[in-house]
């Protein structure tokens, strides 16, 4: 129940590191995310091995550019048959039509799935006030892209004020694990009670004395709550 809701972050500059790492948790993670420190290290190679190793691969670049740059790279992620993408949605509406439009193309061009666009309402690293938050998310679903990346704390107002949205979380912490550079953290708990479609753990379980058995207590505590989300109120929250 929760392997389909877990996306393991391998924020490595190691390609062999990061799919050794990948496959000890392979039972608790559907999605592995290849972010800037592994993508400028390994390029497409490491979305294809991570793809060939069975995984959905989630490409986290977090474009920004002008709107025809980020287009042909839109598409260019999408026919590598990355499974989402992300783009900064503090951008201009322009760029992020073009992102929609970038991720369809390469989509259409592979004959695969589409690519699920992201727009990326704030880092967790930075402290962002709601209603910014709230206005990314609209104007990336104005764009046409599929989700958003967001903190635990948007995902109320968020999915009140922009439903339909894929709601994608990361800065998720166990209680009473360290938030290193991160502000806007939560509990794995917290964010499937908030209605987070998503979540994306990184250290905890990457840089883990063993990180099979640390994906394992994480995967547990997200079938819990997933498991109480439906016993309460059949998933209408979300």
């Amino acid at each position: 129940m929760a392997r389909g809701r877990l996306v393991l972050a391998l924020d490595f500059d190691d390609l062999d590191q990061a799919r050794r790492i990948a496959r000890s948790c392979a039972p608790f993670f559907a999605t592995v995310k290849v972010g800037l420190e592994l993508f400028v290290a390994a390029g497409s190679r490491a979305v294809n091995e991570l793809r060939d190793d069975g995984f959905a691969v989630f490409v986290d670049l977090k474009l920004h550019d002008i709107p025809e740059t980020v287009r042909r790279a839109a598409a260019a992620i999408a026919e590598l048959g990355a499974a989402y993408a992300t783009v900064h949605a503090q951008a201009a509406q322009q760029m992020l039509e073009a992102a929609a439009l970038g991720f369809a193309e390469g989509s259409e061009a592979r004959a695969a799935p589409p690519t699920i666009g992201l727009g990326v309402t704030a880092l967790t690293s930075e402290n962002a006030e709601k209603e910014v938050v709230v206005g990314r998310a609209e104007q990336a679903k104005r764009a046409g892209l599929q989700g958003v990346v967001c903190g635990v704390g948007d995902l109320y107002q968020l999915r009140a004020k922009v439903p339909g949205l894929l709601t994608v979380v990361p800065g998720i912490r166990p209680k009473g694990a360290a938030h290193d550079d991160q502000r806007r953290v939560g509990t794995p708990q917290t964010a499937i009670r908030s209605g987070a479609d998503l979540l994306v753990i990184g250290r905890v379980v990457t840089r883990a004395e063993d990180p099979g058995r640390a994906a394992e207590a994480i995967a547990a505590e997200v079938a819990q709550a997933t498991t109480m989300e439906i016993l309460v109120d059949g998933g209408a929250s979300r």
